[in-house]
C-alpha cells in the first residue's frame, strides 16, 4: 500500500467520523461500480433523514494550487454523478433526494462543503 493511499483512507475515516458527529448516518465507504473499461467510485456514502449523502473526500497537506475542494474537477463531478446514479438504480431509488458534498482537508484544517456540484 503506498502512501498516498494510506493518506486517503487514514482522511476519509476522519471524514467519516467528523460527519457522524454532524448526525449523518454511514451507509458505505468505497463503494465502486464498473463502467466499461472505468470504475467510479464514491468515497462514503452517508444519510442526513431522508437524504442520501455522496461525499468525495479530498486532503492535500498544502493549500498549494488552490486546495483540495478545487481538485473535484468538471470531470470528476460528472464521473460522481454517473456513479451515484448507478448506486441508487441498484438501491432501487432512482428517483431519491440526494446531494454531493465535499470534505476537504488541508493540512489538518477540514472544510466541508455541502451540495458542492
Amino acid at each position: 500500500m503506498g502512501l498516498t493511499q494510506t493518506i486517503g483512507e487514514a482522511a476519509e475515516r476522519e471524514a467519516r467520523h467528523y460527519l457522524e458527529q454532524q448526525g449523518l448516518v454511514f451507509v458505505s465507504a468505497n463503494w465502486r461500480v464498473h463502467f466499461h473499461k472505468q470504475v467510479g467510485e464514491i468515497d462514503l456514502i452517508m444519510r442526513h433523514g431522508q437524504e442520501i449523502v455522496f461525499v468525495e473526500v479530498r486532503a492535500r497537506t498544502l493549500a498549494a494550487f488552490g486546495g483540495a475542494a478545487v481538485s473535484v474537477s468538471g470531470v470528476k463531478q460528472r464521473k460522481l454523478r454517473r456513479t451515484a446514479l448507478a448506486y441508487l438504480q441498484q438501491q432501487g431509488r432512482p428517483d431519491a433526494y440526494c446531494r454531493f458534498d465535499v470534505m476537504a482537508r488541508e493540512g489538518a484544517q477540514w472544510h466541508w462543503y455541502r451540495n458542492a456540484f
